[in-house]
């Protein structure tokens, strides 16, 4: 308990002196454009991991770059990923789930999208002070979604993590697919994600034989890692002690995976 609180003290104090940017990057992928953030604390120019991180449904918005301005402090480097492309923008939940369902609606397009803005990524050293020997990926909710069909493809990175994401898949990993190690984040109380989905999920990564770790949050719902979500859906809550656990497991997990 006393080193969780050392690592969460420790993590709000770095958050508090970060001094983070966040500059516009666009792509082209299947004929369209898109337009997410390079994110990083530019008050050193040393080199640093990179992170792909894909945000929940509502796609790029301002709280998305707080958040990973919050994440990236002098740690990282992170790519904000739109995975919508410029139309549509959600304004509500319900075009946010239009668009998020259009997305897994478009055949391959959760992988190929995630892909082509993981190559942005590894290219954008000239942009910001990213190492490009080392890359993981994060994602939230339909992010969460987002990285692991990208793992499910086969892509190699140091390291993926998500938070309350949901789990299924049109086609589950086989064997040997996922070569990443990963960390799945969950709440409890999900009530999004059945014990059923949860169980499926744990015995597909065992029978792909993933390097993976999962985690219930107890007492936790959906959404338990968005501060800016609580009350603005039936079922997603904002879960304080969740969050901050969650994201002093995340730095544990890229510190044993971004050794130099």
């Amino acid at each position: 308990m006393r080193t969780l609180l050392t690592l969460c003290l420790l993590a709000f104090a770095t958050f508090a002196n970060a001094a983070p940017r966040a500059d516009k990057v666009s792509w082209k992928d299947g004929g369209k454009d898109f337009d997410g953030y390079l994110v990083w604390d530019d008050a050193t120019n040393a080199k640093r991991p990179g992170l792909l991180m894909v945000p929940n449904w509502w796609g790029v918005t301002p709280a998305a770059i707080a958040k990973a301005k919050t994440i990236a402090s002098d740690d990282f480097v992170i790519l904000l990923v739109d995975m919508y492309g410029r139309e549509p923008r959600p304004t509500n939940a319900d075009e946010a789930g239009k668009a998020a369902g259009r997305v897994f609606a478009a055949g391959d397009a959760p992988r190929t999208r995630s892909a082509a803005a993981l190559e942005v990524l590894r290219r954008s050293a000239g942009k910001a002070p990213v190492d490009p020997d080392r890359i993981g990926a994060i994602g939230f909710c339909f992010g969460g979604a987002i990285v692991l069909e990208l793992l499910r493809s086969g892509a190699q990175l140091d390291g993926a993590a998500t938070f309350h994401a949901s789990l299924d898949s049109p086609k589950p990993a086989k064997k040997g697919n996922i070569k990443t190690p990963l960390l799945v984040m969950n709440g409890a109380a999900d009530g999004f994600v059945s014990h059923e989905s949860a169980d499926a999920f744990q015995k597909e990564m065992a029978d792909a034989g993933a390097d993976w770790q999962f985690v219930n949050f107890g007492g936790a719902k959906h959404c338990f890692a968005e501060p800016d979500e609580h009350g603005r859906v039936p079922g997603c809550e904002f879960h304080p002690k969740s969050y901050w656990r969650s994201l002093a497991m995340m730095h544990v997990f890229f510190n044993e995976h971004f050794r130099d």
